[in-house]
């Protein structure tokens, strides 16, 4: 055996499964997000920072959905992982919640009201209690 052969055998021996060529826009996978690839073509309605929120969630396995309506704080940008901070008041106490947009369980997202902000975190709603959280309407 040449030098060559045995080379070409250990190599063979350690790379037994050749790894998929990945492509330029296939980089999303249904491990990641349980979301399959095409998922971002799903019509959204086009929510912005500042806006209150109706979102209808749905458990695993049951027709039943949960609906959580808050106002959106914060939005951090990923693609198909893109993910919305929703706040709301319950029973005196603020409830953050970090839901993916782009997840299978939601079924539908409706903007009951749009609000008039400048800034693009709205983090500072936290330390605002009662009437003080209210934001300014705006109208189209």
């Amino acid at each position: 055996m040449t030098l060559q052969n045995i080379l070409e055998s250990i190599e063979k021996k350690q790379f037994k499964t050749k790894r998929a060529q990945i492509q330029i826009g296939n980089v999303t996978s249904k491990k990641k997000t349980g979301a399959p690839v095409g998922a971002l073509e799903v019509k959204q309605p086009q929510i912005q920072i500042g806006d209150t929120v109706k979102i209808k969630l749905i458990k695993d396995g049951s027709d039943r959905g949960q609906f959580y309506e808050g106002t959106i704080i914060a939005q951090h940008r990923a693609g198909i992982s893109t993910t919305i901070t929703v706040r709301r008041i319950f029973q005196n106490i603020g409830v953050e919640r970090v839901i993916p947009i782009h997840s299978v369980l939601i079924e539908n997202i409706q903007i009951v009201r749009r609000a008039k902000v400048r800034k693009a975190k709205l983090y500072y709603l936290r330390n605002r209690v009662g009437k003080s959280t209210r934001l300014k309407e705006r109208f189209k």
